[in-house]
């Protein structure tokens, strides 16, 4: 059977995938790009992922440095204040993290899903050395000593020096390779959705605690000439499930009682949809030719716009050592380098979110309480505050 021949073959066609395939073409690297489903890069379409993305300043920064940037730029909605309240207590504590503190630039910059997919699918045309695939999967591979031998679900094969696996928490890449997760469900789930409301949010991301998990407006571009927000709401998986079947009306009813009507009435402007929460760790990075990236790797609440962050956290790191030793790409020793330098990061970031999702869900009164003194402490000490916002954009 012949044989296409590629430096890198890319597994997963999602955000993190095909950022990927972008990254690694802008460098000069022969890149081939498969995934089982189609390519969705319209709002309307069916199937049209209506989650938005933030990207902090590092994350901003290697989308510009893949050509992607210019394109993205005048989608993107800025945030410049992290609002954190904690609406279980009386009073309300409310504190906002100011991006001015540590920088001269916002936090970072939101960006709905399906509109990423469209530039990125529209920059990929552009490389001639990337093959992009859409329908077709990773079925299986071999690796060998030099290179792999991947077959694809349309039975083709590719030659690959290095396979990366961005296919996904149920990824066919770590299932093949034998890598198994540790896994924590949370009993949750989460509703996501678009609001227009009557007050502009400033750039500012709000983020309202009381049980269940976190309610988030996080700030978009405007809609139909009035303010827009993306709303992220982590609740019980049933109470979801609820909220989800609402009718139009008696939602925005409940956002808005949920909001503490931050923004004035909420006004629901797009689909709905529900994800599971959960937390998981592959136990191990690497194995044979083969990298995992992004939530083939790990997976995270949606808290403190960490997920896609670390995703392209884990794919700077490979793109450096690729470039730093091409001739050496795949290798035992480039592997083994890339272990070294994102397990820590990742394992840091992944308990750290999860201890914020467990005091985010907290329902008894005492925790809530400890729970907004604790945010009141933090914010009060201005070099743990500064401190803090470092680590979340990354740094540390």
């Amino acid at each position: 059977m012949k044989r296409d021949e590629t430096d890198i073959l890319i597994a997963g066609g999602g955000l993190a995938g095909l950022t990927a395939a972008a990254a690694l073409g802008t460098a000069g690297f022969h890149v081939t790009l498969v995934d089982p489903t189609p390519q969705v890069t319209h709002a309307d379409d069916a199937g049209a992922d209506l989650r938005t993305t933030a990207f902090l300043q590092p994350a901003q920064q290697f989308l510009e440095a893949a050509g992607l940037w210019t394109a993205l730029a005048p989608h993107a909605a800025p945030l410049q204040v992290m609002r954190i309240v904690d609406a279980a207590v009386e009073p309300h504590v409310m504190r906002d993290f100011d991006a001015k503190d540590i920088s001269d630039k916002p936090f970072g910059w939101n960006l709905p899903n399906w509109l990423l997919r469209r530039e990125i699918v529209a920059r990929l045309e552009t490389l001639p050395n990337v093959d992009f695939r859409p329908e077709v999967g990773f079925d299986r591979m071999v690796a060998r000593t030099k290179n792999a031998i991947v077959t694809l679900s349309d039975a083709t094969q590719v030659t690959a020096k290095l396979v990366i696996g961005a296919d996904g928490r149920n990824s066919a890449v770590r299932q093949a390779q034998g890598i198994r997760t540790q896994t924590l469900r949370y009993g949750q789930k989460a509703l996501t959705f678009a609001v227009t409301h009557t007050s502009p949010h400033n750039n500012i991301s709000t983020e309202i605690h009381r049980s269940g998990g976190p309610f988030t407006l996080v700030p978009l571009p405007d809609h139909e000439g009035k303010p827009c927000s993306a709303v992220v709401w982590m609740e019980s998986g049933a109470e979801v499930q609820r909220l989800a079947n609402l009718p139009q009306g008696a939602l925005e009813n409940a956002a808005n009682e949920r909001s503490a009507w931050t923004y004035g009435p909420l006004n629901l402007v797009s689909k709905r949809m529900v994800w599971p929460i959960i937390s998981q760790v592959a136990d191990r990075l690497t194995a044979p030719r083969t990298a995992l990236v992004a939530e083939a790797a790990h997976v995270m609440p949606p808290v403190g716009a960490q997920g896609l962050n670390m995703s392209l956290r884990d794919l700077d790191c490979l793109l450096e050592l690729a470039k730093a030793q091409p001739g050496d790409l795949g290798s035992a020793a480039m592997l083994n380098a890339y272990a070294r330098k994102r397990h820590p990061d990742i394992m840091l970031r992944v308990a750290g979110i999860d201890a914020l999702n467990r005091a985010s869900i907290a329902g008894n009164p005492m925790v809530q309480n400890m729970r907004a003194r604790g945010i009141e402490a933090l914010y009060g000490i201005t070099p743990i505050r500064r401190s803090l916002m470092q680590l979340g954009l990354g740094a540390g």
